[in-house]
């Protein structure tokens, strides 16, 4: 059975379908049993997709995710090796290939029910996601989905399945029950007679067998390998500079290109005079585009020099003359003439603010946002003998290798992936950022060798697929007595992530709604997504009205989180570790932040003052994050380290402005990063609550911005509403408010 007019599939309806899916399983071998017939080498046994056993008692774990610093090749790793009780000291990881073997059906089934398929759909989705995911080309990295979906519905259920394979084929060899064996570093014991069998010599056999879909897993106080913090294997050879990545790629015969996309997004190309560009030395051919001229040369320099020789005329726009500040007004108008689409609705809020004693009204606003990703963005297309090899670093290696396909005009089993590392990714590299990928594969059409299409950092800084721009306005009634009594909100979207908006205070009335905010400017996912710009509106307002009510920011969130115990145990965890309510070096203050994100709860409590400069300076972020449990803790503290980081760029200096229509910024020094010299001193605490699983590369990114915010209002009586924070001028300092 042939893919269904190719990626035409989305989720609803397929599961809609979901019979038909059902129906094509049973008709195909087993993933097991494809691995086994399609991938293995002589000596070679799958005893699952994911895990290969080799006679020398070596074990390979595949894993079917990006490695882009948030060391998912070990956490993943160390969840299959655990269930399966493998020796670490003989695993192997490979990085699985971009094949719909690897599919990320898990991913799927993640996600579904994290955004509430209805109970009796699950066991239709838990069927058919895997065929769905094969169906969308999805083998994605991004949500913080790759521990908690497909760790541990995939990569756990895959050692435990195997774990009871091999036992079951030591007890068949011997004669034995197979509740009378035991595992250990990669053996199966049989206690009563003293004999034992290594993985390997059982591995042939074990592979005969299907793998089991419900084996047991274990308990957490069974775990020998989750829990610890062990080494990266990644880190080795980044330090080492050994470490491929996307731009490294070096196939025979290769050219390079250089590319100019037009300023105003969305408009095309006029004409092109090359002059005697095609005179210089090294320069092969100027590719004209829709949008876009390239200059190839046989090295990178040459093209983009050589692309600064070429004249392009692009097509006038209605955009031409917008800025951020036509941008900003459109947001209002439409806050002001709409009501918007339903987000949440409880109670009566109209009601609650007309009887109220007191209302507080506040406006926020955050802007465009880039990616700003270390490694360029880059992509290497070969076209050959009907078929089509691609190097690029990317997020969804399966979907890429099915695009540059499609655009090729190869059919995508003569497509060939080439994975490597990410320079960072953070949505930039998610399969629906098109740009480089589509213009390097018809680049490529035009040469029968491998094309190297770079964009420079101005290119990526004024090409980028943005975090949106958003404006969010809010209103909160009080009683008599100075307790909440309503809460309504109005932003602009769109909504990329569901839920993002929502409290978890405890009040009773409360009105959510979303605006339209399409603009010109193409936006994507940006690390946390919506979380990022909606934690900073309603933290930042909450503690607005924590102050109106004359209540201590800390207190007033505990008394409203009764109903969620995880909140407020990381609230309790990080106040008590950055000494909240303690005195403090003469000019600081303590900033608060709580958000629940992708499966995880954070606390942040940002310790700032003000510079001789009158700008604020964040000294230290204490954060307190239940992720469930801790399936690798230096993993653990490392992503939170890196999403404050990340975050504090943001809400420092993040600014993407556009003028005439185009992005302003051209590079980092328009584009402040906080480096090593700025960079606060960070304390994490890991709160084990024993609950589901949470990601890790994100949630720590959205509390930051407002801890930080709401600590310089306690500094200087003044709220910042608006991001980046360098914009605010912070020298008339309110004697009063200092603590």
């Amino acid at each position: 059975m042939k893919k269904i007019s190719r990626r035409r599939f989305i989720l609803t309806t397929a599961l809609v379908g979901g019979g038909v899916l059902i129906g094509y399983s049973a008709t195909r071998p087993s993933r097991h049993r494809l691995a086994n017939t399609e991938l293995a080498q002589s000596g070679e046994h799958y005893v699952t997709s994911f895990l290969k056993i080799e006679a020398d008692n070596t074990v390979t774990i595949y894993v079917p995710h990006s490695e882009m610093g948030q060391g998912v090749h070990t956490s993943l790793s160390m969840m299959a090796a655990d269930e399966l009780d493998a020796d670490w000291e003989l695993v192997k990881i490979e990085q699985a290939p971009a094949i719909d073997l690897f599919a990320n059906g898990d991913v799927i089934k993640g996600f579904a029910s994290e955004f509430g398929v209805p109970s009796f759909l699950e066991g239709l989705v838990s069927v058919s996601a895997i065929k769905v995911a094969e169906l969308m080309n999805m083998q994605i990295t991004g949500g913080s989905s790759s521990v908690r979906f497909t760790g541990e519905f995939g990569m756990r259920t895959a050692g435990a399945a195997a774990r009871q394979m091999l036992i079951e084929c030591a007890a068949t060899r011997w004669g034995v029950a197979a509740d009378e064996c035991t595992t250990q570093l990669s053996h199966v014991h049989h206690n009563a007679s003293g004999r034992s069998l290594a993985y390997g010599e059982l591995a042939a056999d074990a592979a005969l067998l299907e793998p089991p879909k419900d084996p047991v897993l274990k308990d957490p106080s069974q775990f020998t390998i989750m829990g610890k913090a062990i080494s990266r294997v990644d880190i080795p050879a980044k330090v080492d500079g050994s470490a491929i990545y996307g731009l490294d790629a070096k196939p025979d015969g290769l050219l390079y290109a250089a590319i100019r996309f037009a300023p105003v997004f969305g408009t095309k190309l006029v004409s092109v005079d090359a002059g005697v560009v095609l005179n210089r030395r090294g320069i092969k051919r100027i590719v004209e585009l829709e949008d876009s001229v390239a200059v190839v040369a046989d090295s990178y320099w040459r093209a983009k020099e050589a692309l600064k020789l070429v004249t392009t005329v692009f097509e006038a726009s209605d955009n031409d003359s917008t800025s951020s500040a036509d941008i900003y007004a459109g947001f209002e108008r439409s806050l002001a003439d709409e009501n918007g689409s339903k987000v949440m609705e409880q109670g009566d809020t109209e009601a609650a603010m007309e009887s109220a004693a007191d209302v507080i009204e506040a406006n926020y606003r955050v802007p465009y946002l880039a990616h700003a990703a270390m490694e360029p963005m880059n992509c290497t297309v070969h076209i050959h003998d009907d078929k089509v090899d691609v190097w690029t670093s990317t997020q969804d290696a399966l979907g890429i290798k099915a695009r540059v396909a499609k655009i090729a005009g190869i059919a995508e089993d003569d497509a060939t992936f080439h994975h490597s590392y990410l320079g960072g990714g953070f949505g930039r590299r998610l399969p629906f950022n098109w740009n480089v990928i589509d213009h390097a594969t018809l680049i490529a059409k035009e040469f029968d060798v491998p094309v190297k299409t770079v964009l420079s950092r101005e290119d990526d800084m004024q090409q980028d697929y943005y975090r949106p721009a958003v404006a969010s306005n809010f209103k909160a009634a009080f009683d008599a007595e100075g307790n909440v009594l309503a809460w309504h909100n109005r932003f602009t979207g769109p909504v990329q992530t569901p839920g993002a908006s929502h409290i978890p205070y405890a009040i009773a009335n409360q009105s959510i709604r979303v605006v339209d905010g399409d603009t010109h400017v193409p936006i994507a996912a940006w690390r946390s997504v919506d979380h990022s710009q909606q934690t900073f509106f309603t933290e930042s307002f909450v503690d607005e009205i924590a102050h109106r009510a004359g209540k201590n920011p800390y207190q007033f969130r505990m008394e409203l989180l009764q109903q969620h115990p995880r909140h407020r145990k990381v609230l309790e965890v990080a106040a008590e570790a950055a000494g909240y309510g303690q005195n403090l070096p003469e000019g600081r203050a303590l900033g608060i932040a709580v958000q629940e994100s992708f499966g995880s709860i954070v606390a942040e409590i940002a310790e700032v003052s003000i510079g001789d400069d009158n700008q604020a300076v964040v000294h230290k972020v204490t954060c307190a994050i239940d992720c469930g449990w801790a399936v690798n803790p230096d993993t653990v503290e490392a992503q939170v380290e890196s999403g404050i980081i990340f975050g504090l760029t943001a809400a420092m200096y993040g600014e993407i402005t556009i003028e005439n229509g185009r992005v302003a910024q051209n590079n980092f020094p328009d584009y402040e990063m906080v480096r090593m010299a700025t960079s606060p001193e960070i304390e994490v605490h890991i709160v084990e609550s024993g609950e589901a699983l949470g990601g890790l590369g994100e949630p720590a990114t959205p509390p930051i911005a407002a801890a930080v915010t709401n600590a310089i209002y306690i500094l200087t009586g003044q709220r910042v509403r608006e991001l980046p924070i360098k914009n605010h001028d912070f020298s008339r300092v309110n004697p009063l408010a200092q603590v």
